[in-house]
C-alpha cells in the first residue's frame, strides 16, 4: 500500500486534487475534515472533549457543536487554537490511523489533511503533495464554499502554516489555478509515486 499525503492552506484546492487521484488512480481518500465533522457529532468522545475544554456553552440547546462559535474562539486565540488542535490530534488522527489500517489491502490511500505536518501524519506518508494557489483565489474559494466574509476567510488563512513552509516540506507542489487539465498533467508527472 502507498500512502500519499495531500495538504495545503484552506481554499488551495486539496479536494480537487483528491478527486483526480480517486477518479484516475482509484485512490481511497481519508479526509481529515470529514472525520472531524463526524466525530464532533453529538454523543462522541471528541465532542465531549471539546466541550470539557471550551465549556458547555460551545454546544447548542440540542447538545450539538456550534461550529461558528468555536471558529471565532480559535481565530482570536492561539492558545485556544492549540487546545483544539491537541484534542483533534488525539481523536481525529487516531480515527484516521484506524481507517488506514482497515485499508491495508488497497494499493493507494490518500490522506487529505490541512494539518498534515502539524499532526505528524506526514510521517505515515510515502510521498506528500502540497497544494498552493494565489491568495485571491483561496479567499474566493473559501467565501464561496463556506458562505463567509472575506475578512473571516483572511483570518482563517493567517492562522495556517505558511505556504513557504508547505513548499519546503512537501515532496511535490502543485499550483492550483483552476485549470483541471493542467492539474491532471501535474499529477501525471508523479504517476510512478501513485502506482
Amino acid at each position: 500500500m502507498k500512502i500519499i499525503g495531500v495538504t495545503g492552506k484552506s481554499g488551495a484546492g486539496k479536494t480537487t486534487i483528491c478527486k483526480i487521484l480517486k477518479e484516475k488512480y482509484n485512490a481511497n481518500i481519508i479526509d481529515a475534515d470529514e472525520i472531524a465533522r463526524d466525530l464532533s457529532k453529538k454523543g462522541n468522545k471528541y465532542l465531549q472533549a471539546i466541550a470539557n475544554c471550551f465549556g458547555e456553552d460551545i454546544l447548542n440547546a440540542s447538545g450539538e457543536l456550534q461550529r461558528k462559535k468555536l471558529a471565532n474562539i480559535i481565530y482570536e486565540s492561539e492558545e485556544k487554537r492549540n487546545d483544539l488542535n491537541n484534542i483533534t490530534f488525539i481523536y481525529v488522527v487516531e480515527e484516521m490511523k484506524e481507517k488506514i489500517s482497515g485499508l491495508k489491502n488497497e494499493k493507494l490511500v490518500v490522506i487529505d489533511a490541512p494539518l498534515l505536518f502539524e499532526s505528524g501524519l506526514d510521517k505515515m506518508c510515502d510521498f506528500v503533495i502540497g497544494v498552493t494557489a494565489s491568495k485571491a483565489q483561496k479567499i474566493e474559494r473559501i467565501c464561496k464554499r463556506d458562505n463567509i466574509t472575506e475578512e473571516i476567510a483572511q483570518k482563517r488563512l493567517e492562522i495556517q502554516m505558511e505556504e513557504d513552509e508547505i513548499r519546503k516540506r512537501a515532496d511535490y507542489v502543485i499550483e492550483n489555478e483552476n485549470d483541471l487539465q493542467i492539474l491532471e498533467k501535474e499529477i501525471e508527472k508523479i504517476e510512478d509515486k501513485l502506482i
